[in-house]
């Protein structure tokens, strides 16, 4: 069982670091949020569709389990476009930074939905991602509130959504949730989408860069690490999986540094802010290492 989670620990990292680099191409693919939401999970949505056909996964559920499973896809269809939205309005290295506020949400949702007592140190933890999140706030002087508050949200839906499917990983193969979660998401994005007239001739006139960083997205970014993160979270907690989430924005911001430094070189107190952040994340691995370590002694 230990090198179960060990692995898994591992999956998620590889997860982790390649989420790191979906804010990069959030910034690279230059269309609308919606579209960069829409495009990324029906791509996901037809390879994880063939994995599962060719693997002979069944995907045969019951009307009120497949209904479940899509209402989760709209919650993360939501987290997607609200996070796209909030590199629009912002940058990708506030974003990112902001969005490891998920943890702090999931310390009391985890609770709420597992039905045990709110862990002390979790709680802890989660207010010193929010003192990262106040140092990174003050570098910015307030210039990108309505990003930062936007991802505030994608990080509540994103905690939401992984409790969720913690939930699911319970009963069902990772594989046929993720199919339906998938449809539930672009059904319920493609009527947004929609009614706010997004479907105009700039959805399908898309530059060839553009596909080639579209398909990447949904390849690369989405397709396998979606399946993934439900899979993992048989054997590690879906407060684990956020804080651990939490490292997406130090690789996404090197990354970004790197290819955009114009636009997102920050000052000494963003990069104070992101150290407590992964020095947050690798306290939590050891206390919770130290803990299952105690009880297999016992």
């Amino acid at each position: 069982m230990q090198n179960v989670k060990l692995k898994s620990y591992l999956q998620l990292h590889l997860i982790v670091l390649i989420w790191g680099f979906t804010g990069v191409l959030g910034e690279l693919i230059q269309t609308s949020a919606a579209t960069k939401t829409w495009y990324r999970m029906t791509i996901a949505l037809v390879v994880i569709f063939i994995y599962a056909k060719l693997k002979k996964i069944s995907l045969t559920y019951d009307r009120k389990t497949i209904i479940k499973f899509m209402l989760c896809g709209g919650i993360i269809a939501a987290h997607w476009l609200a996070f796209f939205k909030a590199i629009e309005i912002s940058n990708v290295s506030t974003t990112l930074a902001t969005l490891s506020t998920g943890a702090f949400f999931a310390s009391f949702l985890e609770p709420i939905f597992y039905g045990r007592r709110i862990v002390w140190y979790e709680v802890l933890f989660g207010v010193f991602v929010i003192f990262g999140l106040y140092l990174i706030y003050g570098v910015n002087e307030g210039a990108y509130l309505g990003g930062i508050l936007l991802t505030l949200v994608a990080a509540f839906l994103s905690a939401l959504f992984s409790i969720i499917n913690a939930k699911f990983a319970e009963k069902y193969d990772p594989t046929g949730v993720s199919v339906y979660e998938i449809v539930g998401g672009v059904s319920l994005l493609s009527i947004y989408m929609f009614f706010i007239g997004d479907f105009g001739p700039q959805f399908y006139t898309l530059s060839t860069n553009t596909w080639i960083f579209i398909a990447i997205l949904g390849v690369f970014c989405t397709a396998y690490p979606f399946v993934g993160s439900i899979k993992i979270m048989k054997y590690i907690s879906p407060y684990t999986v956020m804080l651990t989430i939490n490292l997406e924005p130090i690789y996404g911001i090197i990354l970004a540094v790197i290819l955009f430094p114009e636009t997102e070189k920050m000052g000494p107190e963003f990069y104070i802010g992101g150290a407590i952040i992964l020095g947050t994340i690798i306290l939590n691995v050891l206390i919770k290492n130290y803990w299952n370590v105690k009880q297999i002694e016992k």
